[in-house]
């Protein structure tokens, strides 16, 4: 419904009329030359008479020829017409200032807009308070003189920004707020005084967004005032929110994996939190104890726990909790790893091998060091035993009815050593690891292997750690095959009467796993030692 227009529409009254009159016929025929009208519908259209007398009437409906008319419209006064006066349809003021009127409720009417490409759209500066049709967006604009804006705009704010802005180091900042879209947000960074850098995410709903701050911010010096806007595909900007770039936590050695930021402690040193209520995923392994340096065990893991979700701490535990780190400073202690026994005199305590020492993250976490291997010692029960630790020494060799067993490890930690050594011919049981039990040997020929480590990827890559150290093997008047082997770093067992072979191994650094057990060659043979320990820090930047 709504107003009508015709080319060229004209006629002739077939009848005359007089000023009070509300039909208009015109000849037979002419009434096709003029709209026709559906509910609702009219036209305006000029009387002429033959001095140039009009009037302009409003038509609400036609019949063929005959029409329905509203008089004295546009100013205009009504007046009589005589037969054979013209009616024409004329650019009228009354049409032009009702054409874009189209109020009825259930009008099927419409109005034509300006329309194009957003590469087609006009300066907007000279275009203020005009609206047009994007036809890449489907979509109404207008110009407020600044923008080309949606008709419908959605304003976009942002109420907060969550994360840090760390000098010198990538982070990740999460953004609230509200109508941030489904994509294409671009977010503002303007430091003090300086240039603003721009970033264009997805937001992850209408009210949440993750943005990476870019490396012009983040190369920014501490202290900084770094002024945040969004601004979202309909255009709208937000307020500002402000975040101060701080230094980034210091200690050991730094790395990065996906948006973990990774400190690695290969010695004791401090970890320095800059940040408020942090949450940190933690590794702490303590150092691997030594082998037995007379056909002993191999040495014991050092205590293993960690809080990386998915993983498991030792003795078979659940990854614990991770802490939440207030900004301070945190000492942070390395354990070393424990010597092997030594070449001395034949069933003494100084052929044990030495336990591991102990390492934490300050008085919050803590792990025992490894438990030292047994030895032979021909009279003294005790010495055959290994020690009890993170992870039990595994025993020496026994002698007749005189046996000893492994140590015992620590809940949470790690496992004991093997449960026993072979007698004549002579072996030794493995060290506990942090994974498993070490092995007791099945023969007098080979020894028996270190228990298993645990895997970790906490700083990235996968890599097994907190292994037993192999036992050794004498194999007395025959050839011992090999010594018990080291896991996850643990050192190898020595084996056979051998100045060469007889030696056990040491464990890798850093790995805190046990040394290998020494067989004997005319006397105590130097074992292994053991594996120093690790702390390795995360967090989510």
């Amino acid at each position: 419904m709504g107003v009508k227009v015709t080319n060229n529409g004209f006629g002739t009254l077939s009848a005359g009329i007089n000023s009070s009159a509300t039909t208009v016929t015109v000849d037979s025929g002419q009434g096709a030359r003029f709209p026709t009208l559906g509910s609702g519908d009219f036209f305006f259209a000029t009387l002429i008479d033959t001095s140039n007398n009009l009037e302009i009437i409003k038509v609400t409906a036609r019949s063929t020829d005959s029409m329905t008319v509203l008089r004295a419209q546009d100013n205009t006064t009504a007046r009589s017409f005589s037969i054979g006066d013209r009616i024409e349809l004329r650019p009228t003021a009354a049409l032009f200032e009702t054409a874009h009127l189209d109020n009825t409720p259930t009008s099927t009417g419409s109005f034509g807009l300006p329309k194009g490409t957003t590469a087609q759209q006009p300066s907007a500066s000279a275009t203020e308070g005009h609206i047009r049709y994007d036809t890449d967006d489907n979509v109404v604009y207008y110009s407020n003189g600044t923008n080309w804006l949606k008709i419908n705009a959605l304003q976009v704010t942002l109420s907060s920004v969550s994360g840090n802005i760390l000098a010198g180091a990538a982070s990740n900042l999460t953004l609230a707020g509200t109508n941030f879209g489904v994509g294409n947000l671009v977010v503002s960074f303007t430091p003090a005084g300086g240039s603003a850098s721009t970033v264009t995410v997805n937001p992850s709903s209408q009210t949440a967004a993750t943005v990476a701050v870019p490396a012009a911010i983040y190369g920014q010096s501490a202290g900084t005032v770094i002024t945040i806007s969004v601004t979202n595909s309909d255009g709208t900007t937000s307020g500002n929110v402000n975040s101060t770039v701080i230094t980034a936590p210091s200690g050991g050695t730094i790395t990065t994996s996906g948006n973990f930021r990774i400190h690695t402690f290969n010695s004791s040193g401090t970890f320095v939190n800059t940040i408020g209520s942090l949450s940190v995923e933690y590794l702490v392994l303590a150092g691997g104890a030594g082998g037995g340096s007379d056909l002993g065990g191999g040495g014991g893991a050092g205590g293993y726990r960690s809080s990386v979700s998915g993983e498991s701490s030792g003795g078979g535990a659940s990854a614990e909790s991770a802490l939440t780190l207030s900004a301070q400073s945190y000492t942070i202690t390395v354990g070393a790893g424990g010597a092997g026994g030594a070449a001395t005199t034949r069933n003494t305590e100084g052929t044990r091998g030495t336990d591991g020492s102990a390492s934490s993250i300050a008085s919050l976490v803590t792990t025992v060091g490894g438990g030292g291997g047994g030895v032979y010692g021909a009279a003294s029960t005790s010495l055959k035993n290994g020690r009890g630790g993170g992870s039990g020494g595994g025993p020496g060799s026994p002698e007749g009815g005189n046996t000893g067993g492994g140590g015992a490890g620590t809940t949470g930690q790690g496992f004991a050593g093997a449960a026993a050594g072979h007698p004549n011919p002579y072996s030794s049981g493995g060290g506990g690891g942090a994974g498993s039990i070490g092995v007791s040997p099945s023969s007098g020929t080979v020894g028996g292997n270190g228990g298993n480590g645990v895997s970790s990827s906490i700083t990235g890559s996968s890599t097994a750690r907190a292994g037993g150290g192999g036992g050794s093997a004498y194999a007395n008047g025959s050839s011992g095959t090999a010594g018990g082997v080291g896991q996850a770093g643990g050192g190898n067992g020595g084996y056979n009467n051998s100045s060469s072979t007889g030696p056990g191994t040491n464990a890798n650094a850093y790995s805190g796993s046990g040394g290998g057990g020494s067989s004997w060659a005319s006397g105590p043979v130097q074992a292994g030692n053991g594996g120093s320990g690790v702390v390795i820090l995360r967090y989510e930047l």
